[in-house]
């Protein structure tokens, strides 16, 4: 590929970094993706693998707050704050519940809308002529419920996400049944959701996005920003642990280690490391035909090239505490609530960290004080479904396209005082 445009470098290997790498350089870029980590590594690795047309609604919503106590102190509850993280998250909790009123969270859930939607033809569209077409299957969400008391309490949520276009449907005993032989006979009714998709390998999917990304010319750095400096004449210097690179533009994709280059630039955002957890188990001894959530653990069981992923639970310790595996332990132990015949023996087990705002809703767009410097991050639980609009929007901005949305909802000054 000819690349006759600007020089753009990407901070960040994930997702969403290499989704604006491929559409930087299918606009002609000359692209420098730079990171630590190898390509498709932390939640671009061990995400539940969904490509989820239906998540719309923001995680904080109107009546949250009366349920968070029982997550908390449920053993086996989805969501765990250190007790020593407490006081650092105190003023994000205080941001993440008033982003929950009603008319908030319809205007969070109309922007995250535009972001989700088609995700599966997004993807294919990102992934074309790359080779790695065939880790992207259509399947059904089949989220299951105990019992028709539960349903109704879990269909408010449900029936938000309508006025967006989504269209959940109800299935009941044998439909159910047929509909995915493997789950527990005493799961009665679940909510379905038809337009989804999801990826066989995460991470084998971001790799190959990677190398199709340097085979059109991207340069790919193994390297740690250290701090950035914007250019007396315009552009970016970016100090790393192997030298500078300069750059006409330069986009902040990083994830959860984000804000912290962003506050190198005078921009500060309240984005805190959510903590998500998975387990594979390696030999199931259940052939699941679909994604299927757990209405109860609040999490996601997805078919993968490598076993049965069961993915989800969220939480706060900041974004250097350790593992606790324990939440790991939860989700298997959940597992035959789902399949009872599975073989939860033989596993993996693993952590990362979400970019999470207050407001459920990413930065996409340009900083504050540089015009050089743009962000694409705090995707939190969809950061995979929602990359390939993310790319497109980031290169619109920098090829000086008028995006097709208002870009307003993700702007990088929301939260600034």
């Amino acid at each position: 590929m000819r690349n006759t445009g600007s020089s753009v470098t990407v901070v960040g290997a994930g997702v969403v970094g290499i989704a604006c790498a491929v559409h930087l350089l299918r606009d002609g870029h000359r692209v420098t993706i730079v990171d630590r980590a190898a390509p498709g590594e932390a939640c671009s690795y061990g995400n539940a693998g969904v490509l989820a047309s239906y998540a719309c609604l923001p995680v904080s919503y109107p009546g949250l707050a009366w349920s968070v106590p029982g997550m908390l102190f449920r053993r086996d509850g989805a969501l765990r704050i250190r007790w020593r993280y407490w006081p650092t998250l105190i003023p994000w909790l205080a941001m993440f519940l008033r982003a929950g009123r009603m008319d908030r969270m319809q205007a969070s859930a109309r922007a995250l809308s535009f972001l989700v939607t088609g995700s599966l033809e997004q993807h294919r569209e990102l992934a074309r002529g790359t080779g790695v077409e065939h880790l992207l299957q259509p399947a059904p969400l089949v989220y299951a419920y105990a019992d028709e008391r539960a349903l109704a309490k879990g269909m408010q949520s449900w029936n938000w996400r309508r006025p967006y276009g989504v269209a959940p449907r109800v299935v009941r005993g044998a439909e159910l049944r047929e509909l995915e032989p493997a789950l527990s006979s005493r799961l009665g009714c679940a909510v379905v959701i038809d337009d989804c998709g999801y990826t066989t390998n995460p991470s084998k999917l971001v790799k190959g996005l990677a190398e199709y990304a340097q085979r059109q010319g991207a340069t790919l750095l193994a390297r740690e920003v250290l701090d950035m400096h914007p250019q007396p004449n315009g552009g970016m210097r970016l100090a790393t642990d192997d030298g500078d690179i300069l750059a006409d533009k330069v986009v902040i994709a990083a994830g959860a280690w984000s804000a912290k280059l962003a506050a190198r630039c005078g921009d500060r955002f309240p984005l805190e490391a959510e903590r998500g957890y998975h387990v594979v188990l390696r030999n199931p001894g259940v052939e699941p035909r679909t994604i299927v959530g757990s209405a109860t653990g609040k999490f996601l069981a997805t078919p993968m090239e490598e076993g049965l992923r069961l993915a989800g639970t969220s939480e706060f310790a900041g974004l250097d505490a350790p593992p606790d595996y324990r939440r790991a332990e939860v989700l298997r132990r959940q597992a035959r609530d789902l399949f009872p015949d599975a073989n939860v023996d033989d596993y993996s087990q693993w952590m990362g960290q979400r970019p999470s705002l207050p407001d459920s809703l990413p930065v996409i767009g340009r900083a504050r004080r540089h015009a050089s410097l743009y962000y694409a991050f705090g995707h939190q639980h969809v950061g995979l479904t929602s990359a390939p609009r993310t790319g497109r929007l980031i290169a619109d901005l920098i090829a000086g396209r008028a995006p097709n949305i208002d870009l307003a909802p993700y702007r990088a000054d929301r939260f600034q005082r």
